[in-house]
């Protein structure tokens, strides 16, 4: 009871400790395995660990084979977690990319990774691939928190995060493959099964993920569910597709349930929201306990095995040689950039499925006397470990050396989706900036969709947004909501991370009788609120431009706009369509550069008027 407790607030402190210095959870919680596992054998009276997973094979917390079933289970929950926070919008640009990094890419990782492995140590070609199968895999449990800390443009971002929950399933298909071949002690005939093997496990996958997906999303829509059963009956059929698509076909589990998330995360669902924010509190727990218990499963002379110069250069060829080789051949003839390719080479670190799988494989076939077999967890642990800690490290630094570290985060999130906020976003887009609208209300985030506007349905009251690798490049918030309390909230809460260079809320009817109280973070115009915008909505619907002279014919439109109660100025925008947002205190844009536009939203001004 002890020791199960123990591992359970062992991984919650090491989540806040990675939280507080802003680090992938991975990296204490790895650390946290070795010290009351391997490294606890240094120091105990008896020269045992503190955390016993297995001991003799039989006994431990989790005894004989009970170890791995929890850790497939874990894992097949986590990526269902991950699949769910998979959007089509992301990738509509650098789509090829993604599908060249989860077949191409896995081709170059497999040989090459397996060539050096077996003249660098020595191995068996089987054991040698099985290494390389097992390191294929990036994962969202390490990709994630190393993006939520680095502005980068959408593309970057969304390429790592795709291929990191994507190539899961696919690194585990190709290790059972290895894994299996190893144990018949390879053959013509195993080679003759293996693709009938392989096509039987993609088919299921994509049948059960697909199909069980839709059944869930039935259910939802016609609320046969009731909602407080809503996350745990999610739950229980994440389990179950899992565990019945193993039994129609070995290790199809894994892909089901990633092709489950990702076709209920792209339905227009109600309470999907829900689900996510269960999943994602369920998967920190079972990271922590996973990492924990996988990396004190180690023994003390399996780590001795890698504590030598071959691992630092098995280590160097993967991460330096290998994974480069695979993403600049996967880029090719695409979209991104040199310095971006760069970046995404850089960033290739090793997640759960890795280590869960290697503890799994490697001790078995270490039972079975194949030899070799007792290098594969460690090595596995090794590139895990490593790639995690020097991504943590230097990712951010290296992103600023190659250029793709955002200098200025120019996004701007729209607190509120209404047809004046809509209206607004599309401006915005036009013009060539990034905006995000958020709103808790379903129908509103359609309508914004619908028009091809990126709109995330949340509640700022709970902290979803502020871990949303999406908003990396927003720099600008805009509350344009009819709850002056929901506004207000939310220039507090967002301004530190979103609203670095602007913070803007719509004044409230009391602010609006008195000018004098005028508040900093007013929007637009200190006489009109909320709903004299969207009665201007209705009655003008389009955001309309007039020409600047200059700085003069500026100050006499902002004063047109005070004294007409059917003109409300928005943007100011320069020659280079860059725009700029006019607060409350209009007079803050001091000087407009010639042939500039007034963005504003009302009856159309006649420029005689003007003059």
């Amino acid at each position: 009871m002890l020791e199960l407790a123990g591992i359970i607030i062992l991984g919650i402190l090491a989540q806040w400790v990675a939280w507080k210095f802003k680090i992938p959870a991975i990296l204490p919680l790895i650390l946290i395995g070795l010290l009351v596992g391997p490294l606890a054998t240094l120091f105990t009276s008896d020269g045992t660990k503190l955390i016993q997973p297995i001991w003799n094979g039989k006994e431990g917390l989790f005894p004989g084979e009970s170890l791995f079933y929890f850790v497939s289970l874990a894992i097949s929950i986590i990526l269902f977690e991950g699949g769910l926070t998979l959007r089509r919008n992301e990738i509509l640009n650098v789509g090829p990319v993604i599908i060249k990094l989860i077949t191409l890419a896995v081709v170059v990782t497999f040989f090459g990774a397996g060539l050096a492995a077996h003249f660098i140590f020595d191995l068996s070609w089987p054991i040698s691939f099985l290494f390389s199968s097992l390191i294929i895999v990036t994962g969202p449990t390490v990709i994630t928190p190393i993006l939520r800390n680095i502005p980068l443009k959408k593309d970057v971002s969304a390429v790592l995060k795709w291929e990191g929950i994507l190539i899961d399933p696919i690194g585990a298909l190709v290790a059972v493959l290895v894994f299996e071949f190893i144990r018949v002690g390879g053959s013509e005939e195993f080679t003759l099964t293996a693709l009938i093997e392989f096509g039987k496990i993609v088919l299921v996958g994509f049948t059960f993920g697909f199909t069980f997906a839709h059944a869930l999303a039935f259910s939802l829509s016609k609320k046969i569910i009731p909602h407080y059963l809503l996350n745990v009956v999610t739950l229980a059929l994440v389990l179950g597709v899992f565990v019945l698509s193993d039994a129609f076909a070995h290790e199809s589990g894994l892909l089901s349930v990633v092709i489950m998330g990702m076709v209920l995360g792209n339905i227009n669902l109600p309470h999907i929201d829900e689900i996510l924010y269960f999943k994602e509190s369920l998967s920190v727990l079972l990271i922590s306990i996973l990492f924990i218990l996988l990396a004190a499963n180690i023994n003390i002379e399996d780590l001795l095995l890698i504590f030598n110069w071959q691992a630092v250069l098995l280590f160097a060829i993967v991460v330096f040689i290998v994974r480069p080789i695979g993403v600049f051949l996967s880029a090719m003839n695409s979209g991104l950039k040199t310095n971006e390719k760069l970046f995404i080479s850089w960033v290739g670190p090793r997640g759960i499925v890795a280590a869960g799988i290697a503890s799994l494989f490697g001790l078995k076939l270490h039972k079975e006397g194949v030899p070799g077999a007792e290098y594969i967890t460690p090595l596995v642990f090794m590139i895990v470990l490593g790639t995690v800690l020097l991504n943590a490290t230097t990712a951010r630094i290296f992103a600023k050396l190659v250029g793709v570290f955002l200098k200025k985060s120019d996004g701007i999130l729209i607190i509120g989706a209404s047809k004046i906020s809509r209206l607004i976003a599309a401006y915005i887009k036009n013009n060539n900036r990034h905006v995000i609208l958020v709103d808790s209300n379903r129908n509103n985030i359609n309508k914004a969709k619908a028009l091809g506007l990126d709109a995330i349905e949340g509640n700022i009251y709970n902290d979803q947004l502020k871990d949303n690798i999406e908003l990396n490049d927003v720099g600008y918030i805009m509350a344009l909501t009819g709850n002056s309390d929901i506004n207000k909230y939310a220039i507090d809460k967002f301004k530190t991370q979103f609203g670095e260079h602007g913070s803007y809320r719509l004044i409230t009817p009391e602010e609006m009788e008195d000018p004098q109280n005028n508040p900093q973070e007013g929007l637009f115009s200190h006489t009109d609120d909320y709903y004299k915008l969207i009665e201007l909505a209705e009655k003008f619907p389009g955001i309309q431009e007039i020409k600047i002279k200059d700085n003069k014919q500026y100050k006499t439109l902002i004063n047109l706009t005070k004294e007409d109660k059917n003109i409300i100025p928005l943007f100011i925008k320069d020659t280079n369509k860059n725009i700029k947002i006019i607060s409350s205190y209009s007079e803050e844009i001091e000087q407009v550069e010639e042939e500039s536009f007034l963005a504003y939203i009302g009856k159309p001004i006649d420029i005689e008027d003007i003059k």
